[in-house]
């Protein structure tokens, strides 16, 4: 509930500074909680795996949509998912540097004890669980298929 509340309180303050492009994020994300806290089997409450889950891909969906605009030359909504962006990270927690995810991407490597790039399901499996919300898959993913080749 500590995410809901403070999307409430966050939205109460963008309307006060009529804040437009952190209004439309913090709606989308207060959308996102309705969404989860009334599918079967949540009953009413979301935890913060799942308040994480979401963000996630919210953040994915932005990426990807920024993506497209700049190549179709739409630079104005661009703009707008970038603004998007910034608010919808702030929720999440700190993403680990690229230096912190190779460190730790060895560590992974050397204690499940892969040596090619056909262990790399394996180092996939712990790497996604451990860094859950602290990076972007694609680029665990990458740096995995980089160390192990």
């Amino acid at each position: 509930m500590a995410l809901e509340q403070q999307i409430m309180t966050e939205m109460k303050e963008a309307m006060k500074s009529k804040d437009e492009a952190t209004l439309r994020a913090l709606r989308a994300i207060k959308a996102e909680i309705i969404k989860a806290k009334t599918e079967p089997g949540a009953g009413g409450e979301i935890d913060e795996a799942t308040e994480q889950k979401f963000l996630q891909k919210m953040v994915k969906q932005r990426k990807d949509s920024i993506e497209i605009f700049e190549q179709q030359g739409r630079a104005d909504l661009a703009d707008k998912e970038k603004e998007e962006l910034a608010v919808i990270q702030r929720f999440l927690p700190v993403q680990l540097t690229e230096a912190e995810l190779t460190v730790a991407i060895k560590d992974i490597i050397a204690t499940v004890g892969a040596t090619s790039a056909a262990d790399l399901g394996k180092v996939m499996g712990v790497a996604s669980k451990q860094f859950a919300g602290k990076a972007d898959g694609k680029a665990v993913s990458a740096l995995v298929k980089s160390l192990l080749s």
